[in-house]
C-alpha cells in the first residue's frame, strides 16, 4: 500500500496541525484518541461499529509491525476499549516515538479504507476530519 507525498503530508497534517513540535507523548496520545473520534463519528454511519472496529483493529496489527510496542493497544476484548488503549500506548512512549506510531497508524487506517473504497470516496469521507484538525487550534494553544 503505497501514497503520494501529497498524501503522506496530509495523513501527518492533522497530528502535527494538533500538537506541534514540542508537544509530549501524552499530548500526542490525546491527539491522535481525538482524530480518531472524528474518523469514528464520520465512517461509523457508513461502514458501522463492527466495520469500524475491524478496520481499526487491521490498522493497529499492521502499524505494529514498523512499531512493535502498539501491539499492546491491540490486546484487548472490547471494541471500544481500542481506541484509549492507543492513548496509552502512545502516553508510555518518548514524544518521537508517540508521534512516529500514531503517524503510522492513522496512514495504515487511511490506506485501508483507500483499499476498500478507492481514494476519492475516502478523501470526501475523512475532508472534514483533515479540515478541523488543520483548521482549528493546536493542542497546544488551548487550556488545560
Amino acid at each position: 500500500m503505497s501514497t503520494s507525498p501529497y498524501q503522506d503530508r496530509q495523513i501527518a497534517a492533522p497530528l502535527a496541525h494538533r500538537v506541534g513540535p514540542a508537544a509530549d507523548a501524552v499530548q500526542i496520545g490525546d491527539a491522535v484518541f481525538a482524530i480518531w473520534e472524528e474518523i469514528d463519528d464520520a465512517l461509523t454511519p457508513i461502514l458501522g461499529p463492527r466495520g469500524m472496529a475491524a478496520l481499526y483493529k487491521r490498522s493497529l496489527h499492521l502499524a505494529a509491525s514498523a512499531h512493535p510496542w502498539l501491539a499492546a493497544a491491540d490486546e484487548n476484548d472490547p471494541p471500544a476499549v481500542g481506541p484509549a488503549a492507543l492513548k496509552s500506548a502512545l502516553a508510555r512512549r518518548s514524544s518521537t516515538s508517540a508521534a512516529a506510531g500514531g503517524n503510522a497508524f492513522l496512514q495504515t487506517f487511511h490506506e485501508l479504507l483507500v483499499t476498500l473504497v478507492g481514494a476519492s470516496l475516502t478523501e470526501r469521507l475523512l475532508r472534514p476530519v483533515w479540515s478541523i484538525s488543520s483548521s482549528g487550534p493546536s493542542a497546544l494553544d488551548t487550556p488545560s
